[in-house]
């Protein structure tokens, strides 16, 4: 733009008209198209909602006839603008929802035949239901998992737990063109022109939606990808989270090769850390598979140069640093004699050095005068402590080496005991059962992060014998790349809003298990029927919404049992999981974890049934997930009130004296909800409230966070 601008004032001195006319050109034209990544904004998507209840001014499509191939299937959205019933069932009145209002096209149609559709922008107002339930964990809070389209589920997880996610670890489709995804009910080939921008829009609205989730002091947002897309995404997510601090990876998941025609073998795959805050990952006691052996990290105790390396080691950066240290050979061993004192000026070289003693100076390899990397007198301080180490004698040439201040803690906080000193002072530890804590490359290769191994494809082998689901995750893999940023957190909260198979919520579990956390995760899927299944159901008669077809869904064939038969040990034929686990935490799988989960569909509601108290057993497990999900929950309204483990519901304003009561009671409850439209009557609750309990209105923070267009353009 500067170059721009600059030609443009050369213009506007020979014709000031036509530079006007350019630059007001230039302005729209900027205002169309940003820097950096620019795609398509695509119609925004539609989902179709099977088993959701038709309803006046839904959005809808025809469902096929059954037995019938989707081919030229009519995709036209109507809205429903009556519905009757007949003597042969329910029927729909309909309109064109796409033609101008002179051209009205209706038509009617029996209710079973139509399927509800939502658009990108129509607010919703979502519920759960509850579809079954694992409680192996006592008391700890429970794990979600949620069937639903991932955008609605991501509006619904803003009102329960906005800025509050410490990770998000998301695998998206990683757009091949082999029929992996869909935009707009239709799958997205490798012949679509239009293939990028469509998959970078799909990704664009979940960022940002994702974005408000995490916790803006710390947390980070883990994608996988693949080389279709890696390059795209990484422009995204700089341009989506310009305050981040964004890392790649490159990890080997297939150490054999993926074979491709005319190129090289794939071997690897990519993980965007997206790090918010102060979050960084933690050094840690890395098994060694992921040691270097030329790596010094993985030593146990690390003695540093002495000499200051970089530009700061120059002499004339730091000149007070400038000093010799006098040494003397006692047979054959380097021992300490004395530190001098700064030297300023030049010919150094023929300061006389005390008898029997040489000076070493911190000269650089190529003779440039250098600097020690601390003080005489701290010098002077550490070899006392024996923090200073001499390497083999050789005269002015002898090495110097000390413990930076983050060993000397090792040290001092009793991780390494001293057992002696050597001849020179410096301290002897005992290692023995030290593992080191470290921070590794950006390269990965660990065998157990191989998605084809026991991790992945064996893991689904050893829980689900008879099932398969395409490319899954290694659970190490995943358990991994979260311990970096949630070690530290027992009780972190983690999202997986494109969850598949639940390798997410598998490697939480195992996290816990490994320092008897209560971290807890969501995990959002659809129930999407694969295409090589979906032919032979609709050959069957069958459609999308009937039982038959939604059995065979991604959500209730694979990911509900693949959790429940790793919290339980069992498979879903009752049989005890074989195999053991690996890696940091080895024990049989049939032991299973001492953890709870429980299952949700999303629902649909009416928002005159919400804001009438018609639909609170809709809204009741939003409620308890933003509670905290743990404990009893509340399941309907009442007359009066009722205070469960963690929060409490005043439905009545009449009772809210023996609900404060009650609230005041318990020790664990951090939530009051307060269904109420007087906002004078609600204020003074609020007032009476514990300091440490939160309120919050129902049902209008409810009906606010879903009528505005939460992460819409």
């Amino acid at each position: 733009m500067s170059t721009l601008s600059n030609l443009l004032r050369q213009v506007e001195q020979k014709d000031p008209q036509l530079a006007a006319d350019l630059a007001n050109e230039v302005k729209a034209l900027g205002e169309r198209r940003e820097f950096g990544l620019n795609f398509e904004r695509h119609t925004p998507e539609t989902v179709e909602l099977p088993g959701r209840p038709v309803r006046k001014g839904d959005k809808v499509r025809f469902l096929p006839e059954r037995g019938a191939s989707t081919k030229g299937l009519d995709q036209r959205l109507w809205r429903v603008v009556a519905v009757q019933r007949t003597t042969d069932g329910r029927t729909a009145t309909l309109v064109r929802q796409d033609t101008p209002d002179s051209e009205h096209e209706t038509t009617t149609r029996a209710i079973e035949d139509l399927v509800v559709v939502a658009e990108f922008r129509d607010p919703i107002y979502p519920g759960l239901i509850s579809t079954g339930k694992v409680e192996r964990g006592g008391d700890k809070p429970y794990h979600s998992v949620i069937n639903a389209e991932n955008f609605h589920a991501l509006q619904a997880l803003l009102y329960t737990h906005e800025g509050k996610v410490d990770a998000i670890y998301i695998d998206p489709p990683y757009n091949t063109g082999a029929r992996d995804w869909k935009y707009n009910n239709d799958y997205v080939d490798s012949d679509d022109i239009y293939r990028h921008s469509k998959w970078l829009a799909f990704m664009e609205r979940r960022l940002k939606v994702a974005q408000r989730l995490l916790n803006p002091e710390n947390s980070v947002l883990i994608v996988t990808i693949d080389e279709k897309e890696v390059h795209r995404l990484g422009l995204l997510l700089e341009q989506t989270f310009p305050t981040a601090r964004v890392t790649m990876v490159s990890s080997v998941i297939n150490s054999k090769g993926s074979a491709r025609t005319g190129t090289f073998r794939r071997t690897d795959e990519y993980l965007f850390f997206v790090m918010f805050g102060s979050a960084a990952p933690s050094g840690l006691e890395l098994s060694d598979e992921w040691r270097v052996v030329s790596d010094a990290r993985a030593q146990s105790l690390r003695w540093a140069t002495l000499q200051r390396q970089g530009a700061n080691g120059r002499r004339t950066a730091r000149p007070n640093l400038f000093y010799p240290i006098f040494i003397q050979n006692k047979n054959g061993t380097a021992l300490f004699h004395s530190v001098g004192e700064t030297f300023t000026g030049a010919g150094w070289g023929g300061l006389s050095a005390p008898e029997g003693a040489v000076a070493v100076w911190p000269i650089r390899g190529v003779g440039e005068e250098g600097t020690w990397s601390v003080s005489p007198q701290t010098l002077r301080d550490l070899i006392d402590k024996g923090y200073v180490r001499l390497g083999a004698w050789r005269e002015a040439q002898t090495t110097v080496t000390f413990l930076t201040s983050g060993e000397q803690a090792k040290i001092e906080s009793g991780i390494f005991p001293v057992q002696g000193r050597r001849l020179d002072g410096s301290v002897i530890v005992d290692d023995a059962d030290y593992r080191p804590r470290y921070i590794p490359g950006t390269q990965w290769r660990i065998a157990s992060h191989n998605a084809g191994g026991s991790g992945g494809v064996g893991m689904i082998r050893s829980l689900l014998p008879d099932r398969t689901f395409p490319y899954p995750k290694s659970l190490y893999a995943v358990e991994d790349a979260l311990r970096f940023f949630v070690d530290e957190k027992p009780d972190a909260l983690i999202v997986d809003f494109f969850t598949g198979s639940g390798t997410t919520a598998h490697a939480v579990m195992r996290l816990n298990r490994q320092d008897n956390g209560h971290r807890r995760s969501i995990s959002v899927t659809n129930n999407e029927v694969s295409d090589d299944e979906q032919a032979g159901l609709r050959g069957r008669g069958l459609r999308p919404g009937d039982a038959e077809w939604e059995a065979l869904g991604v959500c209730d064939y694979i990911t509900k049992p693949r959790i429940e038969a790793a919290i339980t040990g069992r498979t879903p034929e009752g049989e005890p999981v074989k195999g053991d686990y690996k890696f940091i935490d080895e024990f049989p799988m049939s032991d299973g974890f001492e953890e709870n989960v429980e299952f949700f569909s999303m629902t649909y509601e009416a928002p005159r049934s919400v804001a009438h108290n018609r639909s609170f057993d809709a809204i009741a497990p939003l409620l308890w997930l933003k509670a905290g999900a743990q404990g009893r929950r509340v399941v309907a309204a009442t007359e009066d009130f009722d205070v469960a483990d963690t929060y409490g519901v005043l439905f009545d304003m009449d009772y809210s004296h023996d609900f404060l009561e009650a609230v005041e009671k318990s020790e664990t409850v951090r939530m009051a909800f307060i269904v109420t439209d007087d906002d004078r009557s609600y204020q003074m609750v609020c007032s009476d409230l514990p300091a440490h309990v939160e309120p919050v209105r129902l049902y209008e923070s409810y009906l606010t966070n879903f009528t505005i267009n939460t992460g819409r353009e």
